[in-house]
């Protein structure tokens, strides 16, 4: 993989991640007259709680589903400019243009997966896989640098019923100035768990799925399993073998391994009603300054869909939007069991 830097219009940064082994690129210049940066986010704490909230109110117009031909994560080509100024990309990292958190509270970056609009990343198999996985573990490097930073994440959304606003297959990598309240209580549930039994709570997961039902695929690195306690309709955690804490850990082999299975389980998903999942695939990694919760941490994807039936969507109601208690229409142990016989 080869790596350039460039600069766009309004002096946001943009990164391509290129896989062929040409000439160096020579980015091409962003001709566009663009405005200022965006007005910064507020960061307000719930004080029942004590959980951050984002409020980011000039995102309201940031674009919404535009048509094909206007799409601003396509290459540039002709007299149309986009957000990619050069006529062709494998992958592309660039600083969001209505990013929810900036400046000194942190940095919104996007992913491109392809220059193909209309594909998606089931199907750009294992070699754009492990691309996009080095590029994750690259910025989730260099973010984790940059001063007041607390924990990079990656994730990707997908699909209308998720609230996608751009069809073009991307990600997105959020550098949060605090612990996630999510990963917040998982690690005070691994610190009880040692304390009461001297154990790492990830890996005694792990091994308890190993040979259990609701195992989905798996590897010499990496095991896909539906949880125990799936909160959603479709679920799926990906765990490596290894304890490691965050993407820029995973040696070479543990990356091929994991873009091997990642594609398999990616073209399972879309097979199991017969149509592209909805889904949000979320990366959690350890906290980057906090020595002890890093040991206590452990990489993992989580993977989940709103879709419950090919005609059904799973909404939050009362008892999950309004007490966070998950009701599940869906026995994990079949979900588990479909997604296995959803092979190619």
């Amino acid at each position: 993989m080869r790596k350039t830097t460039a600069t766009l219009a309004d002096g946001r940064q943009i990164i391509y991640y290129d896989e062929s082994d040409g000439p160096r690129r020579v980015p091409h210049q962003d001709r566009r007259e663009l405005p200022g940066p965006a007005p910064g986010s507020e960061l307000r704490r719930d004080p029942l709680t004590r959980e951050p909230v984002v409020v980011a109110a000039h995102r309201q117009s940031r674009t919404h589903l535009p048509p094909t031909d206007q799409c601003p994560l396509c290459p540039s080509s002709g007299g149309r400019r986009t957000e990619i100024p050069s006529p062709d990309y494998d992958v592309v990292s660039f600083e969001n243009r209505f990013p929810a958190l900036s400046g000194d509270q942190g940095r919104c970056e996007v992913l491109c997966f392809s220059s193909d609009h209309n594909t998606c990343l089931a199907q750009l198999g294992a070699e754009r896989v492990r691309t996009i996985v080095d590029a994750w573990a690259d910025r989730s490097a260099a973010l984790a640098e940059q001063p007041g930073i607390e924990q990079v994440y990656c994730f990707e959304n997908r699909g209308p019923e998720i609230g996608v606003t751009l069809h073009h297959p991307h990600g997105q990598t959020y550098a949060l100035p605090f612990v996630t309240p999510r990963t917040a209580t998982v690690l005070d549930s691994a610190r009880a768990h040692r304390e009461e039994t001297g154990g790492d709570l990830f890996e005694d997961v792990l091994a308890a799925e190993q040979n259990g039902p609701r195992v989905v695929a798996r590897n010499d690195h990496w095991t896909a399993f539906v949880p125990e306690a799936a909160r959603w309709p479709v679920e799926v955690h990906v765990y490596p073998h290894r304890h490691v804490p965050d993407l820029p850990s995973l040696d070479g082999t543990e990356r091929d391994a994991f873009a091997e299975l990642y594609t398999d389980l990616l073209g399972r998903l879309d097979r199991l009603f017969d149509t592209p999942l909805p889904y949000v695939s979320a990366w959690h990694q350890a906290p980057v300054r906090q020595g002890r919760d890093r040991d206590l941490s452990r990489l993992r994807l989580e993977v989940f869909s709103v879709r419950r039936t090919a005609e059904k969507l799973k909404y939050l109601a009362g008892t999950e939007s309004g007490m966070g208690v998950f009701i599940n229409d869906v026995a994990p142990e079949t979900t588990a069991r479909r997604l296995r016989e959803a092979c190619p």
